[in-house]
């Protein structure tokens, strides 16, 4: 059975499976208010690296293990970000929940943005972080150097609950980073309609500002936001600026 990673001693809080289309997520779902907040993880992690974040979000919110990360079993064959996003929004609406602001944290930003674009009766908002891919760098290979040298300037918190993630999500890592690359988010930035926050580290060299302003011209009214000395982790450690940026977005909205 799943466990309790998120939930601060003495905050109650649901961990279940969700089942849809063949795959599993595993959810923890803490704290209670409107506009709940839905984090989806990047590549190769899983909820427990965002104890940080969750930390410091006010409300509801609601933490994933997408299929084959974290806690959330392996799935028969890999999933697309469509299909990844059809399973979230299947569980969004089994909770009844129709206002929430996604998190959406390097691969989650496609995930996200996925949801928001083909489910948008689900979303209230949309916070793409760290996000990629960058359609001009759209290969492993370069996507493997952006990620070293990032790793070169993170905090050694960073680097020890990334390195614990990744050993978890197993010999199907590769397979899972094909589908990640050959997605194309700017498709699903052309349907997004809710209000958009897009946050980058400023030293991320996955989430390049002329990548992020090419997403602010595909999605209507939304705002970019750096956050100094960080780099692609900026939702891991050290998060009270992203949090307040976060919480900031989502005050505008209720």
């Amino acid at each position: 059975m799943p466990e309790r990673l998120l939930a601060p001693d003495g905050v109650p809080a649901r961990v279940a499976e969700f089942a849809y289309g063949g795959a599993v997520l595993v959810a923890e779902d803490l704290g209670e208010g409107s506009l709940p907040f839905v984090l989806l993880h990047g590549i190769g992690m899983g909820r427990s690296v965002y104890v940080d974040l969750v930390a410091r979000l006010r409300g509801r919110v609601i933490g994933i293990d997408l299929p084959g990360f974290g806690e959330a079993p392996e799935p028969q064959r890999t999933l697309t970000m469509e299909r990844h996003a059809d399973l979230v929004a299947a569980f969004l609406r089994d909770r009844g929940i129709s206002d929430a602001v996604l998190i959406g944290h390097s691969m989650g930003s496609q995930i996200a943005a996925e949801v928001a674009a083909r489910h948008p009766q689900v979303v209230a908002g949309l916070v793409l972080a760290g996000p990629t891919v960058d359609s001009a760098s759209r290969s492993i290979r370069v996507q493997a150097r952006y990620l070293f040298i990032d790793l070169l300037g993170e905090k050694p918190l960073v680097l020890w609950r990334g390195a614990r993630e990744y050993l978890r999500g197993g010999p199907n890592l590769v397979r899972k980073m094909r589908a990640t690359i050959v997605h194309q988010p700017e498709k699903a930035y052309a349907g997004v309609t809710c209000p958009t926050l897009v946050m980058r580290g400023e030293r991320d060299p996955l989430a390049p500002v002329s990548w992020c302003r090419q997403i602010l011209e595909a999605i209507p009214g939304a705002r970019l936001v750096e956050i100094p000395d960080h780099g692609h982790g900026t939702l891991i450690s050290d998060s009270e600026l992203a949090a307040a940026a976060i919480t900031a977005f989502a005050d505008e909205g209720s």
